[in-house]
């Protein structure tokens, strides 16, 4: 009876991770290349006609990489769907998936995380070329609130959100970029951005100095920033940050 009950609990737990993964619309862009990426999107539960709703993108780390349109889903693709969370920010949120050779805002893996050794003048790789017509196809709706564009990333999606807020920083409201690591000589071009920084002290992969010193360059340049560090958390500190009381009131706050 325990065995079945136990059988019974595990099924429910799978057909509910099904569901919420088909609350996300599967769809691929296609650039003026001929690029594709996959990429999943949810919508608010109910479009009023003549509203606008923000626009959030979700920047996954190297272990989601692929081309299945659903491992980019496993960390933070829950959070979005909690019922009191779209009930109170209902928005347009993107989940893209890099491909698997790829590493979002560079070319391949950065030799060092240190943030004094990553690349000063990359220029835009190839996957991002694509990511940005795909937000840019997005723009053009009019029930996009072109005020409330926000970027999400953890780990090397984390280092893509500094690097999209530093290429464009006149587009982004909120960036909050999680255990990632930037040059912080580049921080002063995304002042115009609110930054809300994670990271744990104990990591082992990218060193919590990186977002120690991104968060002292922005607050140089004079950028709103707020940095959050997790006492002896590792590498996941996305778990936390999620989990943290006002992450989604804080983010769907910012305005440009």
């Amino acid at each position: 009876m325990k065995r079945l009950s136990f059988l019974l609990g595990v099924l429910l737990l799978f057909s509910g991770a099904a569901f919420a993964q088909q609350q996300y619309e599967k769809e691929v862009f296609v650039s003026a290349k001929g690029d594709s990426l996959p990429y999943r999107l949810l919508r608010p539960e109910t479009v009023r006609p003549g509203e606008k709703y923000p626009l959030v993108l979700f920047l996954h780390g190297s272990g989601e990489r692929g081309n299945d349109n659903q491992k980019q889903l496993t960390h933070g693709g829950q959070m979005f769907l909690n019922p009191v969370n779209r009930e109170e920010h209902p928005a347009f949120v993107l989940f893209p998936q890099c491909p698997e050779n790829g590493y979002w805002a560079y070319d391949e893996r950065t030799g060092s995380f240190e943030p004094d050794k990553m690349p000063l003048n990359n220029d835009m790789s190839a996957v991002f070329k694509t990511l940005k017509q795909l937000i840019d196809s997005y723009l053009v709706k009019p029930e996009i609130d072109k005020d409330r564009i926000y970027v999400v990333g953890l780990s090397m999606g984390g280092m893509a959100v500094y690097d999209l807020a530093i290429r464009y920083p006149q587009l982004f409201a909120a960036a909050v970029p999680i255990c990632g690591s930037v040059n912080p000589a580049r921080l002063p071009a995304a002042k115009d951005v609110n930054f809300r920084i994670f990271h744990g002290d104990a990591d082992d992969i990218v060193t919590v100095e990186a977002s120690r010193s991104a968060y002292r360059a922005l607050k140089k340049a004079g950028a709103e920033v707020e940095y959050i560090e997790f006492p002896g958390c590792n590498h996941g500190s996305w778990t936390p940050a999620f989990n943290y009381p006002d992450f989604m009131e804080w983010l769907f706050e910012q305005h440009k």
